[in-house]
């Protein structure tokens, strides 16, 4: 006869959900309505609280891949963005998923090669394993296979006429600031350093910068398009600083295109701000980093990329997306002063 020898301890049972309605004193449908947050309205803030508090003590974790089975989801979203070397977009993801962990969401990220360049489908092998998309800041053809892949979409930092839901930041109103700034400061002759990239919010910026210039004093003297990059802004910078008579302030749309801005400035023998005005665009870790330090436009990152996750949340609940427009502010730095023929 075999002798089976005393059973291994399996150790400390996994808290249950029964376990936290026994806890909290409540049903596990209230405690079920509390942790998928769909207690709003059916449930006391008071009864929330305290189910919240039960499964924190207990080390309770909801099971996912039972929850998957039984809804049909995977609970993981992808975050589509042009680049995943770029702080901006990196601050997006850490927006979106803070978020996401807090619904128990995961989150994949996924970079549109060449910030231009059509994104290689990534549906044909991931369509299963994912419950929807938000994507930021894409290039018009990137979006092709974003929108025939099937699954619901949400947009960030994109054209606010197409048919997703779309969480956008107020590029206009940023525009605006710096033309009011660079104007009081005395300006007539603004170039525009552009990026050289077919997005929606690109355009948008130069738009603004056109409507802004509207009814003022000043004027847009030239425009010129440049590759995102340091070198580019440089490059950029340098022949627009060329024409003339020059330009006392040099508009950016991103604060990578300014950083050569300023280079391109120094190697002129002219000085920032004195001879030339520089501005940029998003606040990076950069904008602190050169000298002087960028006068730029705050992009709240991510509060784009927490915002467009809850929407995704929502188009997945069935209810209206909280979307609309974010607000930015103008961060004044030295970057930026009165130009050297300005008395006041």
């Amino acid at each position: 006869m075999r002798h089976e020898g005393p059973a291994e301890s399996a150790g400390p049972a996994r808290p249950t959900s029964r376990d936290v309605a026994r806890r909290a004193g409540v049903s596990q449908a209230t405690v079920s309505l509390v942790l998928r947050d769909k207690w709003h309205g059916r449930v006391s803030p008071g009864t929330a609280d305290a189910v919240r508090a039960a499964a924190r003590d207990l080390g309770y974790r909801p099971n996912l891949a039972a929850r998957s089975l039984r809804l049909g989801r995977t609970r993981t979203a992808l975050l589509v963005v042009p680049a995943l070397t770029n702080e901006y977009f990196a601050r997006v993801h850490t927006g979106a998923a803070r978020v996401a962990a807090e619904h128990d969401f995961g989150m994949v990220l996924y970079p549109s090669p060449e910030l231009a360049a059509p994104a290689p489908d990534p549906f044909d092998s991931a369509r299963a394993a994912l419950d929807g998309v938000i994507a930021s800041s894409m290039a018009v053809e990137a979006l092709a296979a974003l929108r025939s892949g099937g699954l619901p979409l949400v947009m960030l930092d994109s054209d606010p006429e197409g048919s997703e839901a779309t969480v956008n930041l107020d590029i206009a109103d940023g525009m605006r600031r710096i033309v009011e700034h660079l104007v009081g400061l005395g300006h007539r002759r603004i170039a525009h350093v552009t990026a050289a990239v077919d997005s929606w919010t690109f355009h948008a910026r130069a738009r603004a910068l056109s409507d802004a210039l509207s009814g003022t004093p000043a004027a847009l003297v030239h425009t010129e398009r440049a590759d995102l990059t340091v070198t580019g802004g440089l490059h950029a910078a340098s022949r627009a600083l060329s024409v003339t008579p020059r330009a006392t302030a040099l508009v950016c749309d991103d604060d990578v295109l300014a950083a050569g801005a300023c280079k391109a400035v120094r190697r002129l023998g002219l000085r920032v701000p004195g001879d030339v005005s520089v501005t940029g665009f998003d606040d990076l870790s950069l904008a602190t980093a050169v000298e002087p330090e960028l006068t730029t436009v705050r992009l709240p990152a991510e509060e784009i990329g927490a915002t467009g996750m809850r929407a995704l949340l929502a188009v997945l609940e069935g209810r209206p997306p909280d979307t609309g427009v974010l607000p930015v502010s103008l961060v004044r730095r030295d970057s930026t002063g009165p130009p050297a023929a300005f008395t006041g």
